[in-house]
């Protein structure tokens, strides 16, 4: 199959052979897994994470793109490694997931709605397991499961909170059997955690078969590969397998694969991207779902620790707008300035850059410029990094692009580790999953103490007698705050977390903690982003 027209010159500069591209248009192209080298995939990795975001977010993925071209710009050879987005915030609250101004990647409206149909695969072989169950259940096979006990539920990649809970099975003896069911958003999927955390198509039928779907009445696990599903999933993910690669607005390379949220998932894009990034380029540039304390520590306690990944540096992506909004401004009144403020905003910078040391990493902050911001406002900022011995560098990539990251590139380069130290784990995985949740949550979080409501402790127990306490938590909890409580803004101090609920991913390869009032399926706010997607007359679609 041929390359990609627009992306010809770009795969022949990369050394990408045409048997491993499959071709989607003239600007989007897949790759085959099996261009990877493990011994090539030897470029410095660097993590772009932010500080507790605003509702709007910080521009994280817009300052990883930006930072990819700023390092073009000065003659470096960069790579970014992205997650895809989903349609859940397209049509939401945050909008798109393709950076802006001079800083995207292109085309933005294929990525942001269908892309290259990888959700769509990833829910397809979601719900096939789920109808798989339910047919399992209908003829009574072995092992016999228990409708009581189903924890498979199904997905779709759209915020719905009419489907959270559901009765499935109605209509008489000639349907399923009536159940208490529900759905997922897409992106907190087993089967995308799954898909983005294996090493090829061998490791991801293993991980499919894992899966756990319910209990018989003993409480004895029924799997994937019980129904004899995984199969038929992994055809379903075949194509979804192979990263997508498209490019920057300056033509910088970028693949974008996988798309789990960090709040509610591991928010990593898939090991395969990132290390055809790694293996293409001198520098990978990618980035990890929310703030630190939630896509980072998870970026390292699960995907760096499984794959062997470790960093040269982590860009701390902040903004005058956020610390404001930390400092106690209102979020109609971000666009003043407020010196005052950003200062009083600081401590949850600090707190991020004391989780960055913690892992034994380098913290490299970005100040994210945005129009309204003021002189005086930066200058709070740099004083205080420099008071902190902390590299700084403003960023207007969005405004000016590369020519606008070149600072934050110049100051990445200088002072990004010559060989890459290890990363600290925050957590052995001999540790108790109870001991595990406490750590991250005093140590990255700044918790005080930890509360197991009565199923939390239940679920524990059953996580310790099937054998599966050993494997690496992965904590849902809110975006908005490092508690579990969205209002409390800043660095909140003796608070308590409250974990309600702890669930088996046994094919991923975590547990996944669920804290506070945080959901797996959200919903759409009162004016949804969706009132300003259309189409416009000359058949351009508009995606903000």
């Amino acid at each position: 199959m041929s390359a990609a027209k627009g992306l010809a010159p770009l795969l022949a500069r990369l050394g990408i052979p045409a048997e491993h591209v499959r071709t989607y248009g003239e600007d989007i192209a897949k790759i085959s897994p099996a261009l990877l080298q493990p011994e090539k995939a030897s470029g410095k990795l660097i993590l772009v994470s932010a500080i507790t975001p605003t509702p709007a977010g910080e521009g994280k993925t817009t300052t990883s793109i930006g930072l990819a071209q700023g390092l073009a710009k000065i003659g470096e050879s960069a790579c970014l490694a992205l997650r895809e987005p989903s349609l859940g915030p397209v049509f939401g609250r945050k909008g798109g997931a393709t950076g802006g101004g001079a800083s995207m990647v292109h085309p933005a409206d294929r990525i942001n709605l269908h892309f290259t149909g990888d959700f769509h695969a990833i829910a397809a072989a979601h719900n096939l397991l789920a109808a798989m169950l339910d047919n399992h259940i209908h003829f009574r096979s072995e092992p016999r499961v228990d409708p009581r006990r189903v924890v498979w539920p199904r997905v779709i990649d759209m915020n719905d909170r009419s489907l959270r809970r559901i009765i499935v099975g109605l209509g008489g003896t000639t349907n399923a059997m009536p159940r208490e069911g529900g759905f997922e958003i897409t992106a907190a999927s087993e089967v995308m955690a799954a898909l983005c955390l294996a090493e090829g198509a061998d490791d991801l039928r293993d991980r499919l078969g894992r899966l756990i779907v319910a209990y018989t009445e003993d409480r004895e696990p029924v799997r994937a590969r019980d129904l004899k599903a995984e199969g038929a999933m992994l055809a379903l993910l075949h194509d979804a397998l192979w990263p997508n690669l498209v490019t920057t607005t300056e033509g910088v390379p970028a693949f974008i694969h996988g798309g789990p949220f960090a709040n509610i998932a591991h928010g990593c894009n898939s090991v395969l991207a990132t290390r055809m990034a790694m293996q293409v380029a001198d520098w990978a540039i990618t980035e990890a779902g929310f703030g630190f304390a939630l896509g980072a520590e998870k970026f390292f306690d699960i995907k760096c620790r499984g794959a062997g990944l470790d960093t040269a540096a982590v860009v701390l992506v902040a903004t005058a707008r956020a610390l404001k909004y930390h400092g106690g401004v209102k979020l109609s009144e971000l666009e003043r300035e407020d010196v005052a403020a950003v200062r009083a905003g600081l401590p949850n910078l600090e707190k991020h850059v004391e989780n960055i040391h913690a892992f034994g990493e380098l913290p490299v902050v970005c100040l994210n410029r945005f129009a309204a911001d003021t002189d005086a406002e930066i200058a709070v900022v740099r004083e205080r990094c420099a008071e902190l011995g902390v590299p700084f560098a403003v960023s207007d990539h969005f405004a000016s692009g590369g020519e606008g990251a070149s600072e934050l590139a110049r100051v990445l380069v200088k002072h990004a580790e010559p060989e890459s130290r290890p990363f600290r784990p925050i957590y052995e995985l001999s540790a108790s999953p109870k001991e595990k949740i406490e750590t991250v949550a005093r140590t990255i979080y700044g918790a005080r103490s930890v509360a197991f409501t009565k199923k939390a402790e239940q679920d524990l127990r059953h996580v310790a007698k099937l054998g599966y306490s050993e494997l690496p938590v992965c904590i849902a909890k809110t975006q908005a705050s490092l508690s579990d409580d969205a209002k409390k803004r800043g660095r909140p101090e003796g608070f308590e977390i409250t974990v309600r609920e702890v669930r088996i991913n046994a094919g991923a390869g975590f547990l996944v903690v669920l804290t506070g009032e945080v959901m797996r399926m959200p919903g759409l706010p009162k004016k949804p982003n969706a009132f300003d997607v259309d189409v416009g007359p000359d058949g351009i679609v508009g995606v903000s």
